[in-house]
C-alpha cells in the first residue's frame, strides 16, 4: 500500500457493538442457507463445474459491489456455501488441502469474476495458513475448524513488516514482554476486513526497555480485546468494498496462547506461508487481465479492428499463465519478481484496451471497463517489492529496466 497515506484520526472509530455484521446470520463467510435456498455442491477441484457456477454469481454482483462499497457479505456467504474456504486447509481441520497449482487455477477464475472478493480471500487465507503452519496446536485446534467451515473470519495485519511503513525510523507496532504474553502498542496500517474479523494475524517488533530488539512476533489477535480499535476503512481508488484500513492497538494484552511465531528476527520468513514474494498477487493481476481480455473477445466478434490486439493479448496471457503454473509446481522458469512485473503490466494494458474498446460508454460509472482500469492500479501498490516497482516505473517512462 502507499507509504505516505495519511492515517485516519483516532476519534473516527467504529462502534463494534452497532456493526450490522455482528447481528445477522449473513456473517462474512458464514455460508448459512435460508429456508428457500437449495444446497449447492462444494467445489472439489478447479475443473469442477460448480466453480464456473460460483464465478457467474460473483460476476453478476461485482458491479453493484464496486459502486456501493459495502462489505461483500453475500459474496463471502457464497464462497462458504461452495466450500472455497476448505481449499487452503488440511483435512485434519476440515479442509481439502488443494495443491499450489490448484489454488492458483481457482484464484484465476475467482479474480476474473470479482477481484474484490478474491483479494479478501487472499487475506483470509494468509491468516489461516500462518495459523496452520505454527507449532501452537491448541490455537490451531481452536480456530482452524471454524475457519474451514466459514463460521469465523480472520485477516492479516503484517504489511508493516514487509513493504509498508518500512522507511520509518521507529516500528509502527511494538510488543513488550509481560509475565503472561505481550503488550501491543501502535497500529497496523493496512488491514482488510478489520470490522468483520474475529482474529487478525498481526506482526509486531519486540522492544526491550522501550528500544527495538531486532526480533519480531506474530500473534492471532482477537479483535474483541480491550484496546483494539478498528478505524473506518479508507476510500480507495478501487476495491473500496474490501474495507481496508488501519487498526489501532493501545496497551493490548495478548496471552502466550495466541502466539503464532517468534520472537525471532524476520518473523515473516518463518513457518508455512512464509515470505512476501509469492505469486498470489501475480495470479490476481492475471485474473483481472483475463476479464478485460474476455471483454475484448466479446467485442471483437463484431469489430474487426480488435482482432489483432486481442490475439496478442491472448497469446501473452497464455504464455504468462504457463509460467505461473510452472512456478506453482516448483519449476523455476522465471523469477517471481519478473512474473509480477509482467502481470502488473498486462493488467494495466489489458484493462485500458478494454476501456478503449468500450469507448465513452466504458468511462461511465458502472461499466466494468472503467472498474478494471481502477482495479489494475491496485497492483502497483499492493505488496509490491522495490525491484518490481522500479521495473514498473521504467516501463511507464519508456526506458529499459536494469536491475
Amino acid at each position: 500500500m502507499p507509504r505516505n497515506s495519511p492515517q485516519p484520526p483516532p476519534s473516527a472509530t467504529i462502534n463494534r457493538a452497532e456493526a450490522t455484521w455482528r447481528n445477522t446470520t449473513a456473517r462474512p463467510g458464514r455460508g448459512l442457507l435460508t429456508a428457500h435456498q437449495m444446497p449447492v455442491p462444494h467445489i472439489t477441484s478447479p475443473d469442477d463445474p460448480a466453480l464456473k457456477q460460483l464465478c457467474g454469481r460473483l460476476k453478476k454482483l461485482s458491479g453493484e459491489l464496486d459502486q456501493s462499497g459495502k462489505w461483500p457479505v453475500e459474496q463471502l456467504r457464497l464462497c462458504g456455501e461452495y466450500g472455497v474456504f476448505e481449499w487452503f486447509l488440511d483435512p485434519a481441520w476440515g479442509g481439502q488441502a488443494w495443491t499450489d497449482e490448484q489454488v492458483v487455477r481457482g484464484y484465476l477464475e475467482l479474480s476474473a469474476a470479482c477481484l474484490t472478493t478474491t483479494f479478501i480471500l487472499t487475506q483470509r487465507t494468509g491468516a489461516c495458513r500462518r495459523i496452520e503452519g505454527c507449532p501452537n496446536e491448541p490455537l490451531k485446534s481452536h480456530t482452524l475448524p471454524q475457519l474451514a467451515r466459514g463460521e469465523t473470519f480472520a485477516t492479516v495485519g503484517i504489511s508493516h513488516l514487509t513493504t509498508s511503513r518500512r522507511h520509518l525510523q521507529n516500528p509502527v507496532l511494538t510488543a513488550e514482554r509481560t509475565s503472561v504474553g505481550y503488550r501491543l502498542d501502535g497500529y497496523s496500517p493496512w488491514v482488510t476486513g478489520g470490522q468483520a474479523a474475529d482474529l487478525i494475524v498481526v506482526g509486531a517488533t519486540v522492544t526491550k526497555d522501550a528500544h527495538p530488539s531486532g526480533e519480531q512476533i506474530l500473534v492471532a489477535l482477537p479483535t474483541g480485546l480491550s484496546g483494539v480499535t478498528v478505524q473506518p476503512p479508507a476510500n480507495l481508488v478501487g476495491l473500496t468494498a474490501s474495507h481496508t484500513g488501519s487498526v489501532q492497538l493501545q496497551a493490548v494484552k495478548v496471552a502466550d496462547e495466541q502466539l503464532i511465531a517468534g520472537p525471532v528476527e524476520n518473523v515473516m520468513a518463518s513457518g508455512l506461508g512464509a515470505g512476501t514474494g509469492g505469486h498470489e498477487t501475480s495470479t490476481l493481476a492475471m485474473g483481472l487481465a483475463r476479464a478485460a481480455i474476455d471483454y475484448l473477445d466479446s467485442e471483437a466478434a463484431r469489430r474487426a479492428d480488435l482482432k489483432i490486439p486481442l490475439e496478442a493479448f491472448r497469446s501473452e496471457h497464455h504464455l504468462m499463465t504457463d509460467d505461473l503454473l510452472a512456478l506453482a509446481n516448483g519449476q523455476e522458469v522465471c523469477t517471481k519478481e519478473s512474473l509480477r512485473q509482467r502481470a502488473n503490466s498486462l493488467a494495466l494494458r489489458a484493462s485500458q484496451a478494454a476501456l478503449t474498446a468500450a469507448k465513452g460508454t466504458g468511462y461511465v460509472v458502472g461499466h466494468p471497463a472503467g472498474r478494471w482500469c481502477r482495479e489494475a492500479l491496485f497492483f502497483l501498490v499492493w505488496s509490491c517489492p522495490q525491484p518490481v516497482a522500479s521495473a514498473n516505473l521504467c516501463e511507464l517512462a519508456g526506458i529499459d529496466y536494469l536491475p
